[in-house]
Protein backbone atom coordinates (compact mmCIF):
# COMPACT_ATOMS: atom_id res chain seq x y z
CA UNK A 1 0.00 0.00 0.00
CA UNK A 2 1.40 3.38 -0.99
CA UNK A 3 0.96 6.44 1.16
CA UNK A 4 0.12 9.67 -0.70
CA UNK A 5 2.86 12.32 -0.63
CA UNK A 6 0.64 14.78 1.20
CA UNK A 7 0.23 12.32 4.11
CA UNK A 8 3.94 11.51 4.59
CA UNK A 9 5.46 14.08 6.96
CA UNK A 10 8.36 15.93 5.36
CA UNK A 11 11.59 16.31 7.25
CA UNK A 12 12.92 19.84 7.39
CA UNK A 13 15.85 20.67 5.14
CA UNK A 14 17.94 21.80 8.12
CA UNK A 15 18.12 20.49 11.68
CA UNK A 16 19.19 22.23 14.87
CA UNK A 17 21.98 20.89 17.08
CA UNK A 18 19.31 19.66 19.45
CA UNK A 19 17.49 17.77 16.70
CA UNK A 20 20.74 16.18 15.49
CA UNK A 21 21.58 15.11 19.06
CA UNK A 22 18.16 13.51 19.37
CA UNK A 23 18.51 11.71 16.01
CA UNK A 24 21.92 10.32 16.99
CA UNK A 25 20.94 9.69 20.63
CA UNK A 26 23.97 11.64 21.90
CA UNK A 27 24.50 14.79 23.93
CA UNK A 28 24.78 18.33 22.62
CA UNK A 29 28.54 18.53 23.33
CA UNK A 30 29.12 15.50 21.10
CA UNK A 31 27.27 17.09 18.19
CA UNK A 32 29.10 20.40 18.66
CA UNK A 33 32.45 18.58 18.65
CA UNK A 34 31.51 16.69 15.47
CA UNK A 35 30.63 20.01 13.83
CA UNK A 36 33.77 21.83 15.00
CA UNK A 37 36.02 18.96 13.88
CA UNK A 38 34.33 18.86 10.47
CA UNK A 39 33.39 15.21 10.91
CA UNK A 40 29.75 16.28 10.60
CA UNK A 41 29.11 18.92 7.97
CA UNK A 42 27.13 21.94 9.11
CA UNK A 43 26.88 25.68 8.75
CA UNK A 44 26.53 28.63 11.04
CA UNK A 45 23.72 31.08 10.47
CA UNK A 46 23.03 34.50 11.85
CA UNK A 47 24.90 36.86 14.14
CA UNK A 48 24.95 34.36 16.99
CA UNK A 49 26.42 31.66 14.77
CA UNK A 50 23.70 29.08 15.35
CA UNK A 51 24.59 25.71 13.82
CA UNK A 52 22.35 24.00 11.30
CA UNK A 53 22.86 20.60 9.69
CA UNK A 54 21.24 19.65 6.41
CA UNK A 55 19.21 16.46 6.68
CA UNK A 56 21.25 15.01 3.80
CA UNK A 57 24.52 15.78 5.62
CA UNK A 58 23.28 13.97 8.71
CA UNK A 59 22.30 10.95 6.60
CA UNK A 60 25.73 11.04 4.89
CA UNK A 61 27.44 11.15 8.29
CA UNK A 62 25.44 8.13 9.48
CA UNK A 63 26.29 6.15 6.33
CA UNK A 64 29.99 6.98 6.75
CA UNK A 65 29.86 5.95 10.41
CA UNK A 66 28.38 2.59 9.38
CA UNK A 67 31.20 2.10 6.84
CA UNK A 68 33.91 2.98 9.35
CA UNK A 69 32.39 0.69 11.98
CA UNK A 70 32.18 -2.20 9.50
CA UNK A 71 35.83 -1.66 8.55
CA UNK A 72 36.88 -1.63 12.21
CA UNK A 73 34.94 -4.83 12.87
CA UNK A 74 36.52 -6.52 9.85
CA UNK A 75 39.98 -5.43 11.05
CA UNK A 76 39.30 -6.85 14.52
CA UNK A 77 39.50 -3.42 16.15
CA UNK A 78 36.11 -3.65 17.90
CA UNK A 79 36.21 -5.80 21.05
CA UNK A 80 33.37 -8.15 21.97
CA UNK A 81 30.85 -6.63 24.37
CA UNK A 82 31.80 -9.28 26.95
CA UNK A 83 35.38 -8.01 27.05
CA UNK A 84 34.48 -4.32 27.44
CA UNK A 85 34.82 -2.96 30.95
Amino acid sequence: MTVPDDVVPKRPRFLTVEQVAEELAVGLPTVRQLLKSGELRGLQIGGRGMWRVATKDLEDYIEQAYRVTAERIAAGEVPDEDSVE
